[in-house]
């Protein structure tokens, strides 16, 4: 229950005495309220465009919350009480059709809110059979015939719902009690104003990628008229890269374009501890942690398959299927074990044993003799080994990944992918997947946010340069 004041300050209570804090008291300012909504409204439109346009599968689902959480069961009862309500209405005598006439008239708003505009004949067909006039003549002569009217709808819902609700909709004419009749309704008609929000999206995707770079920009620069700290992350985020990439080139000037791309490659391996995230690349944390996810579970299985290609021989290595046998194994063990050092050297000691079965069984089909016990040894300890950061092979392998991922970044759009160092070509259609899906995140906030970028990275490699001003950023 909320703590209320009321009487003197000296009353007492149930609850201690709050203190009085050296805080401002009251409600804040209206215009610092405001100032916040228009700034959160803002940053709502702009995720929601920008989602719309980098997630080609990106669709609004229904708000289901699970059973056994505690919104879900508090919905479950308020439903359950709803219909009960409805239900005792009904089987009153003479039955109470009030609660039924208030559903009828929703239903006929949700209908009419799903036509189009070619739709005149439905219209007006709508608005003639659910006239609530004439319904509430027929409640008062006790003429009502619900079965009739609920028929109407769900033959109506029928006529424009999507191909993919035909058989619920089916379903919805065996029903024959009342309650059974407005719930299953109810239903169907928000999965069909979901389907018709998503089918609205579809549409208006071609038109918002045309847009979608002004539009972002326009977005962002309102975010940061309001609030003047929106790139602060970001300048800390481009100033180490502006660190890392002159302490790195010793011989010649840094460019503007190298420090991004090294800006960019530090996003895949973000600290889930730093909070300090760049504000122009927040929208695509999720997808760009992702992505370092696969990184990761791609050096680990390529370092794998290496240290394995170099005990087992060549002989066994060119046996039709052998690779990628061996590949769907390790990934599977490997899956879900980079959360912890546990998890991950537990999988690691079944990998080992997995390889050293399957490289055994491929070479007594092919000369009828297994791996020496001393080569088995040395094969496992290597991939046990591989739990360490410090692995020489795994050091190798994720520097060649950063390579193949620098090249696709500097080859502008990526329509081909750079050639790959021999231990990848194994993983070669993953990784080049993944450059892919990397390089069209960084190309695309590259082109919304470059002009946010140029004026940090001009003063963090020119510091002499005069600070510019916000319009600077337009």
């Amino acid at each position: 229950m909320p703590n209320r004041r009321d009487g003197s300050e000296d009353s007492t209570g149930d609850l201690p005495p709050l203190q009085k804090l050296d805080s401002p008291t009251g409600s804040p300012p209206s215009s610092s309220l405001s100032r916040l909504i228009e700034l959160e409204n803002c940053v709502s439109n702009l995720s929601l465009a920008h989602e719309i346009v980098v997630n080609r599968d990106f669709s609004f689902k229904p708000n289901s919350p699970s059973t056994n959480s505690l919104e879900g069961k508090v919905t479950e009862i308020v439903h359950r009480a709803f219909w009960d309500c409805l239900q005792q209405q009904l089987n009153s005598e003479p039955p109470d059709y009030s609660h039924a006439m208030v559903l009828l008239q929703e239903i006929k708003t949700l209908l009419e809110s799903l036509l189009l505009p070619g739709h005149v004949r439905l219209r007006t067909e709508l608005s003639e059979v659910l006239d609530m006039e004439l319904i509430k003549q027929e409640v008062s002569q006790g003429a009502l015939d619900l079965n009739r009217l609920a028929a109407y709808v769900i033959n109506t819902m029928g006529s424009l719902c999507a191909p993919v609700r035909d058989q619920e909709i089916r379903a919805l004419h065996h029903l024959q009690e009342p309650v059974e009749l407005f719930r299953g309704i109810f239903h169907m008609l928000g999965l069909m104003k979901i389907d018709m929000v998503n089918f609205t999206v579809q549409t208006l995707r071609p038109h918002l990628m045309q847009q979608a770079v002004q539009y972002e920009r326009a977005k962002f620069k309102q975010i940061l008229d309001k609030d003047p700290a929106s790139l602060d992350n970001t300048v800390a985020w481009l100033c180490t890269a502006v660190s890392e990439e002159m302490s790195s080139v010793r011989d010649g000037p840094v460019s503007a374009m190298s420090v991004l791309n090294r800006a960019y490659m530090h996003l895949l391996r973000w600290s889930s501890l730093d909070q300090k995230y760049p504000e122009t690349v927040l929208m695509d944390r999720v997808r760009l942690d992702s992505l370092g996810e696969q990184v990761r579970s791609l050096v680990l299985d390529a370092s794998v398959l290496l240290v394995t290609h170099a005990q087992c021989g060549g002989a066994v290595w060119s046996l039709p299927g052998f690779v990628g046998k061996l590949k769907q194994s390790i990934t599977a063990l490997l899956e879900g074990s980079h959360s912890s050092e546990a998890d991950l050297r537990g999988a690691l000691l079944r990998v080992a044993e997995k390889v050293v079965q399957q490289v055994n069984e491929a070479r007594c089909s092919q000369e009828n003799t297994s791996l020496p016990q001393e080569i088995q040894e040395i094969l496992k300890g290597q991939i046990e080994e591989l739990w360490r950061d410090d692995n020489p092979v795994r050091i190798l392998i994720g520097e060649r990944v950063q390579g193949f991922l620098q090249a696709m970044l500097q080859g502008g759009p990526p329509k081909k992918s750079p050639e790959l160092a021999s231990p990848l070509r194994l993983l070669s259609a993953d990784l080049a997947e993944l450059g892919r899906a990397f390089g069209q995140i960084v190309h695309f906030n590259r082109s919304v946010f470059g002009p946010f970028y140029a004026p940090i990275l001009r003063r963090a490699l020119i510091p002499s340069e005069e600070p510019k001003t916000a319009d600077d950023h337009r």
